[in-house]
């Protein structure tokens, strides 16, 4: 192809790709052009400085919903700022408020020792309660490997990782502008057997 030709094709398929471009994008270079998500993450902050006791388990919890989302994650709230969820040590059974919890929203965990008394996990009922926050109900009875069986699935179960099926569910109600749309369903689940 001609010199002058191929010019000509090249300035236009920069002009097409210039106007496709995202205007936010459009002054980019290749080599610092940002990668286009096809969904926001959506942080929510989390106080647990009431939840004396189950520092390492909500810690553990919270890293499992962090590595298993993509477009949601949970950090711990600053100090002077309002978190959207609540975590509190009690003498009862666990129970959390059904989500999913928005940004600026507020929702609660409260992680009971009476299930820790009967055998329960720590991380799992930690990462349990969580999931509540996020959207999931209970789905008892239920396997060890889905996370929001809870306390049917046995003492010796240690599963705190949601699996696909939990997973692709908190995914969708955090996708894009769904995540500012839906509210909470506001209901307060009590994982006692």
């Amino acid at each position: 192809m001609p010199r002058s030709k191929w010019l000509a094709a090249v300035g236009t398929a920069a002009a097409v790709t210039l106007l496709l471009a995202p205007a936010s994008h459009a002054a980019a270079t290749p080599e610092t052009a940002a990668p286009i998500s096809a969904s926001a993450v959506t942080t929510l902050y989390y106080d647990d400085t009431r939840a004396r006791g189950w520092e390492a388990a909500v810690t553990a919890g919270v890293a499992s919903w962090n590595a298993n989302s993509t477009n949601v994650k949970l950090a711990k709230v600053r100090p002077g700022t309002r978190a959207e969820i609540q975590i509190i040590a009690t003498n009862g059974w666990p129970q959390a408020t059904l989500g999913p919890v928005r940004p600026g929203g507020q929702a609660r965990v409260e992680l009971g020792s009476q299930a820790v008394a009967q055998g329960h996990d720590k991380t799992r009922i930690a990462a349990h309660e969580i999931g509540h926050n996020l959207g999931l109900p209970d789905t008892k009875p239920g396997p060890c490997s889905q996370l929001m069986s809870g306390s049917s699935a046995g003492i010796s179960c240690k599963n705190s990782v949601p699996n696909a099926t939990e997973r692709s569910r908190v995914e969708s109600y955090y996708a894009g502008r769904a995540a500012t749309r839906t509210p909470a369903d506001g209901r307060i689940l009590v994982d006692a057997p």
